[in-house]
C-alpha cells in the first residue's frame, strides 16, 4: 500500500524564535526528524512506497533526503576508505515528492497526488505530526472487515482541561476532566479507498468534507486505540517527545529490536 504523507502545512503552532524556518516534519525527535520516525513506522509494517505532499518547506524536505546519510542510524564497517553498512534505513524505500501548494487544505493535497497512487484501490494517509504504537496491520485488517470507504485511527481525549457544569446563576454543579468523557479524537492515521475522492471537492478537506459525508452511513470506520499516541503539533509536544527519546522512552519505535515485516500483500490486495 502506498503511504500519502501531508508535509506542506505552515506548522504555525510549532513556531518559536529558533525554528521558524524549519518545517514541522523536519523538527527533530532524537537524532532524526519527526517525518523519518513516521516513515520508519510504516516501513516496519511493510509499506515503503511513500508520496510526500509538499508545500511550505518543500526545498528543505527534499534536501534532507538528497543528503541522507544512513551511517548515522546504522552500524557500518569502513574498509579502504569505503563504508559498508551492516543494516539500512531506507535503501528499499520509494519516495515521490509532489508540490501540492503552500495554501492547499489536506483534501486538495490528496487530490493533487491521486495520479501517483497508480490506480491502487487502497492506500494509507497521515498528517505527519503524530507518533503512535498502534498495530497498523490490525488496523488495516479491521478496515477491510468493516467494508467502509475510509477508516481513521481514533484515540481518547488527550486534553488536560476540565469541563464545568455551571448553572444560570453561576453555581458550579460539577467539574469533569475531558479525558473522562466517552468521546474519541481523530488520531491522524487513515486507511482510504479510491471512493474517498468522490467526496472531496476542489479545494476541499479530507475530514471536513469526505469523512463528514461518510460518517453515519456505515462508510467510515474508526479504529479505537488506547495505547501510545502523542502529537507533535506544538513546540512543547515535540520537545517532550525529544526528551523521552533521550531517556530511552520511545514506544512508537515499533521497529526497534525487530526485523521489518514482509509486505502485507495478502491483506491489502
Amino acid at each position: 500500500m502506498k503511504v500519502v504523507l501531508f508535509c506542506g502545512g505552515y506548522g504555525m503552532r510549532m513556531r518559536n524564535d529558533r525554528n521558524d524556518d524549519i518545517p514541522k516534519p523536519l523538527q527533530m525527535v532524537g537524532p532524526r526528524p519527526l517525518l523519518w520516525h513516521i516513515m520508519k513506522y510504516y516501513a516496519h509494517y511493510g509499506h515503503k512506497d511513500f508520496v510526500l505532499c509538499l508545500g511550505y518547506g518543500a526545498a528543505a524536505i527534499k534536501q534532507f533526503f538528497l543528503d541522507y546519510h544512513e551511517e548515522q542510524s546504522n552500524d557500518f564497517v569502513m574498509r579502504d576508505g569505503k563504508v559498508e553498512l551492516l543494516s539500512t534505513d531506507m535503501s528499499d524505500w520509494s519516495i515521490t515528492f509532489v508540490d501540492t501548494g503552500v495554501e492547499s487544505p489536506i483534501g486538495e493535497r490528496l487530490r493533487r497526488v491521486r495520479d501517483h497512487l497508480d490506480g491502487d484501490r487502497y492506500f494509507l494517509a497521515n498528517y505527519s505530526d503524530v507518533l503512535t504504537d498502534a498495530p497498523l496491520d490490525t488496523m488495516i485488517e479491521r478496515y477491510h472487515e468493516s467494508g467502509a470507504v475510509a477508516s481513521m485511527l481514533v484515540v481518547p481525549p488527550q486534553s488536560s482541561f476540565h469541563c464545568v457544569d455551571v448553572s444560570e446563576t453561576g453555581e458550579i454543579k460539577d467539574i469533569v476532566p475531558v479525558s473522562r468523557f466517552p468521546i474519541w479524537e481523530n488520531g491522524g492515521y487513515f486507511v482510504l479507498s479510491q471512493e474517498v475522492f468522490d467526496h472531496i471537492p476542489e479545494g476541499g478537506d479530507l475530514v471536513g468534507d469526505a469523512c463528514m459525508a461518510l460518517a453515519g452511513r456505515g462508510e467510515l470506520f474508526g479504529y479505537r486505540h488506547e495505547g501510545f499516541w502523542k502529537p507533535a503539533d506544538t513546540f512543547k509536544e515535540r520537545a517532550e517527545l525529544d526528551n523521552d527519546y533521550g531517556r530511552g522512552i520511545r514506544p512508537w519505535a515499533v521497529w526497534e529490536g525487530a526485523q521489518d515485516r514482509p509486505e502485507l500483500s495478502s491483506v491489502v490486495a
